[in-house]
């Protein structure tokens, strides 16, 4: 007889069917080019869009816990929530000094309007958090934890695009804290008396996630020019600006050179 596999392994196998695609755009958004630094600002730029709503989400889902008490999944969900709120907040604040180092101007990030593949990442966990449950936010966190960059990616990209050294702090942090805050995850996952239709939203929440980041990945590889970059529009003036993914740069890095965690 087949032992079921736990929780946090089922869901691993159903994301090493989607990652290949994410380390494609990776290799795409990493390959070495004249316009390498641009690119590297206009991804510290998107991932400052996501990485400021962190808090606010899982202080979203705290709430939507507290909410409905008989449920047996909600108070060690919010316990680890309320852990990790506190371990992830000011890393949106790390981005911002990251871009200063790199050349952008800091207010204009926060002026910028975060593009619609930002808003389309994000803004699907809003949704499933109010109108399903908090738990689908495990598979959010658990697809970004668990595709950290790689530990050599900030100095690789420090040497080839020329930029400060200290302009990719954020990258070689998150290369440093990602994996035990995925094993954490895991753990979580494991225990947490879920029905199916939790897992299926975790799944499909996790799934949601590597492919928009791969999806925004394509975008800023053919487009670099992201609210913040210089030179780059505040606002996207073009409603098809962000959606559209021209054909490709060829991707000569592998797979590995970066994640969906800055």
């Amino acid at each position: 007889m087949t032992a079921l596999l736990r929780p946090s392994a089922a869901l691993r196998t159903k994301l090493s069917l989607a990652e290949p695609a994410l380390h494609r755009a990776s290799g795409r958004l990493w390959d070495p080019g004249p316009d390498l630094a641009d690119r590297y600002r206009g991804y510290l730029g998107a991932m400052h869009c996501i990485i400021r709503a962190s808090v606010p989400l899982m202080e979203l889902a705290a709430v939507r816990c507290a909410a409905l008490p008989g449920d047996p999944v909600t108070a060690p969900l919010a316990g680890y929530l309320h852990r990790h709120i506190e371990e992830e907040r000011g890393h949106d604040d790390w981005l911002l000094a990251d871009a200063a180092r790199a050349g952008t101007d800091p207010e204009r990030l926060l002026r910028a309007t975060p593009p619609p593949a930002v808003a389309q990442l994000v803004g699907a966990q809003y949704y499933w958090i109010e109108h399903y449950h908090p738990v689908a936010l495990l598979g959010y966190l658990i697809a970004l934890e668990g595709n950290a960059p790689a530990s050599w990616l900030a100095d690789r990209l420090a040497g080839l695009t020329g930029l400060p050294p200290a302009a990719f702090d954020t990258v070689r942090r998150h290369a440093d804290l990602d994996g035990g805050h995925r094993a954490d995850l895991d753990r979580l996952l494991d225990r947490l008396p879920l029905t199916a239709g939790q897992l299926s939203a975790v799944a499909v929440s996790a799934l949601h996630t590597i492919d928009a980041v791969a999806g925004l990945f394509v975008r800023l590889a053919e487009n670099p020019e992201i609210p913040g970059n210089p030179g780059a529009p505040e606002s996207p003036g073009d409603p098809d600006h962000f959606d559209h993914a021209a054909g490709g740069r060829a991707g000569s890095a592998d797979g590995s050179t970066g994640g969906t965690a800055p």
